[in-house]
């Protein structure tokens, strides 16, 4: 019995792989069985939604100007002074923008209302041009492509689109209620994160086992990197990219140039996607205005394009991310695809942050399982390009 129960426990408890194989296999039976009673939490989920959206707004807002409270307090501001300083500060740029910018873009969104059909009849004419000339035919037939397959699926795609509209309607209400109450509310967190936030990690820690505070001191401190430097990063450059597109808007004369800069400063700080989803308007009001200004438009948004790549971004952002850009076009993609909107402007710093979770939690693992020892030397030198390894071998 006693040499039975013996190699049991070398079998399951030394055996550090199949100890996490039935450590992996218990978590994946908790969380089947808490997919079966789902429903216990749903009052969980609908406080997490209530105050999800003032707690992200004023977790944005406090990593902005969590850096000018602190030069004040090293300037020998008492922090609630210097966070008091700020209110007054940002009430005086709210007061500044209601009264001078929002009635400029409403009187240009206003303006952009009121002629949208007339450039509507222009781009269709301009299409419908295009359409009788030999280059379109010759378009035509090297696609293969059947003209009317392609209304029908237009049309489909476009009632699909009006009848989720119309569904959508009727839950505007409850999010312009949503929208109003995290508006009212984030200025009151946004005080306490200021005021009390350096203290929130410790807090968090005391809740851990001591042997793992140290740990988890050091993850909260990169994560706290990675989001800081982002966020900051990300609007300041999207503030001076909106800057220099108005600039160059006003010197080539584009219609509606502070609307479509401002467009273009709120997405971009969507990477790689938000350039693309910003110059589209601008282009359609270019292509109905002239092809000159059309062409125009393409120098300074080059121009813009090369300044941010090449100047704004390397001083401002660094590489603190440290993510190839195919990486984060694949991460905003998925994101989008599983949260909408919120997932596409959120997926670039949760990325940064679950990434350094699990490099963390990957160097744990390799700790305690012993699986990834360290490998012998070879006792052969490395390969050169061109040679194999029995060129390499040393002579006896």
């Amino acid at each position: 019995m006693k040499n039975q129960l013996s190699k049991f426990k070398q079998f399951f408890i030394e055996n550090k792989f199949v100890l996490a194989l039935l450590i992996f296999l218990i978590v994946a039976l908790d969380i089947l069985l808490l997919t079966k009673i789902s429903f216990i939490f749903k009052p969980v989920g609908v406080i997490l939604k209530t105050v999800a959206a003032p707690i992200i707004l004023a977790g944005i807002l406090y990593y902005l100007f969590n850096p000018v409270v602190d030069w004040l307090e090293k300037h020998k501001w008492k922090r609630g002074w210097s966070i008091g300083l700020l209110y007054l500060v940002i009430i005086g740029a709210l007061i500044v923008l209601f009264s001078f910018v929002v009635p400029a873009v409403k009187d240009q969104i206003a303006s952009l209302l009121n002629k949208f059909p007339d450039y509507w009849d222009k781009l269709t004419n301009e299409l419908d041009n295009f359409s009788k000339t030999g280059l379109f035919d010759q378009i035509r037939e090297r696609l293969n492509s059947n003209l009317s397959e392609i209304t029908k699926t237009i049309s489909s795609k476009g009632t699909g689109f009006v009848n989720s509209a119309i569904d959508g309607i009727g839950s505007f209400v409850g999010t312009v209620t949503e929208v109003v109450l995290a508006i009212v509310t984030t200025p009151f967190v946004l005080f306490y994160l200021l005021k009390d936030g350096k203290k929130l990690p410790e807090f968090i820690l005391k809740l851990l086992p001591v042997n793992a505070r140290a740990h988890s001191r050091q993850v909260l401190k990169e994560a706290n990197h990675q989001i800081s430097s982002y966020i900051r990063g990300q609007i300041i450059v999207s503030f001076c990219i909106g800057i220099l597109l108005y600039i160059g808007y006003l010197i080539i004369g584009l219609p509606y140039g502070l609307t479509l800069a401002i467009i273009a400063a709120f997405t971009s700080v969507v990477p790689y996607l938000g350039p693309a989803i910003a110059i589209t308007p601008a282009i359609i009001i270019a292509i109905v205005v002239s092809p000159w200004l059309l062409l125009k438009l393409v120098v300074v948004w080059v121009l813009v394009q090369l300044l941010e790549g090449k100047f704004i971004s390397p001083q401002i952002m660094g590489k603190s991310l440290k993510v190839h850009p195919i990486t984060i076009l694949f991460v905003i993609l998925v994101a989008g695809n599983l949260f909408g909107v919120l997932g596409v402007i959120f997926a670039v710093p949760g990325y940064a942050v679950l990434r350094v979770v699990v490099m963390h939690t990957f160097d744990w693992f390799k700790r305690i399982s012993g699986l990834y020892g360290v490998q012998p030397e070879s006792q052969y030198p490395p390969v050169e390009p061109g040679e194999t390894q029995e060129q390499n071998k040393p002579k006896e």
